[in-house]
């Protein structure tokens, strides 16, 4: 078995595949998933409550068996029913964060960590010090679990994950429990485990803001079925997505600092197509930031408004729009000099403005929200 792989940033992980196929009927609930996932990065699964997701994580972990279920990680077969291969979850090699951090409270930080690193002998070569580095927790090593804050405790359970060399780790809404404090206090470390980790992570949430934040990869999970699954750019910008999913619709760009306006605590981000203002701390010119703009946040103009609190003003053209038969809104995809917008409008909007494919408009953008 290989280790939990990390890098500086100059080595190239092999990309490998995780395909999965589930299909199970409690009766109320059916859960039936058929999903290949990219074999680096992020994935996030993202939908309501009761939509499978814990599900789908307890059958790839094998806490769950799926009768006819099928699991391939790295090239390796990890179930098949259709031959009689179930590989036990002792016998899987994964890391594993639930809700609640699960250290053992008998032992301090560092006998769990020691604990996740002998878990697996030989095969765990994760770095112990790079690894109590990359997420701050050298002050915890020797106090005990009860004593620590929600956020602490996390990160040492995901330390504790890792130091068993994984080749795949799931996280299971880890800042469900915590509050906005705790979860803006982890949140920069999972960001860096993000960049650092060649191993895949696939990670619950029902927090678009997180997934938004963390994700490469989206699946949308809804009633126990895919939704939609791919990039997370490109799957946000989706017209066809479910009306569970309206809301969440909108584009993740990235861009650069333009410039910064202390006196006014905002911030100048450029990208290909225009440029935004956000309420930010002052950062160097040229430095990179990721945002998000919901298609809730996009209103529609056919001219340049001058009276308006409204800052961020970028001239698009329609590319196309989507509706449900009865809706109230309808969906409209924006090509803004090669960068892709989507607004959320009435379908009286549209019709006054008489919206079509190729239409000129200005895109104005009430809200971004600045990720990293």
């Amino acid at each position: 078995m290989t280790d939990a792989r990390i890098h500086s940033g100059s080595a190239t992980a092999t990309e490998a595949a995780i395909r999965a196929r589930f299909h199970i009927d409690r009766g109320a609930f059916v859960l039936d998933v058929d999903l290949a996932l990219p074999g680096r990065g992020v994935t996030a699964l993202f939908g309501p409550s009761g939509a499978g997701k814990s599900t789908f994580l307890r059958a790839i972990a094998g806490l769950e068996r799926v009768p006819g279920g099928f699991l391939e990680v790295d090239g390796e077969v990890w179930q098949d029913e259709s031959r009689g291969i179930f590989r036990p979850t002792h016998r899987r090699a994964l890391g594993y964060v639930f809700q609640e951090a699960g250290l053992f409270p008998h032992m301090s930080v560092r006998g769990n960590l020691e604990y996740g690193r002998h878990r697996r002998g030989n095969a765990a070569s994760v770095d112990f010090v790079h690894m109590v580095g990359l997420l701050a927790i050298g002050p915890l090593l020797d106090r005990r679990p009860d004593t620590l804050s929600g956020g602490e405790r996390q990160r040492a359970a995901i330390a504790r994950a890792l130091l068993a060399g994984p080749r795949l780790l799931l996280l299971d809404e880890p800042l469900a429990s915590l509050d906005l404090a705790r979860k803006n206090e982890i949140l920069p470390y999972l960001e860096r485990l993000h960049h650092e980790l060649e191993i895949p992570v696939i990670y619950v949430s029902h927090s678009i803001d997180e997934v938004v934040r963390l994700a490469d990869h989206l699946v949308l999970l809804a009633e126990g079925r895919v939704a939609a699954s791919g990039p997370l750019t490109e799957t946000l910008a989706r017209l066809d997505l479910p009306e569970t999913f309206a809301e969440e619709a909108g584009l993740v760009v990235e861009g650069r600092v333009g410039a910064s306006d202390p006196a006014y605590g905002l911030v100048r981000i450029d990208f290909q197509g225009g440029s935004v203002h956000v309420a930010h701390a002052a950062a160097p010119a040229g430095h990179r930031l990721r945002f998000q703009i919901k298609a809730r946040d996009v209103s529609l103009a056919l001219e340049r408004l001058g009276d308006t609190s409204i800052l961020n003003l970028v001239p698009a053209r329609v590319v196309a729009v989507a509706e449900t038969p009865g809706a109230a809104h309808v969906l409209v995809r924006l090509d803004a000099g090669g960068t892709p917008l989507v607004a959320r409008i009435t379908r009286l909007s549209r019709d006054r403005l008489k919206l079509v494919p190729g239409s000129a408009v200005w895109a104005q953008i009430k809200a971004v929200a600045v990720l990293a």
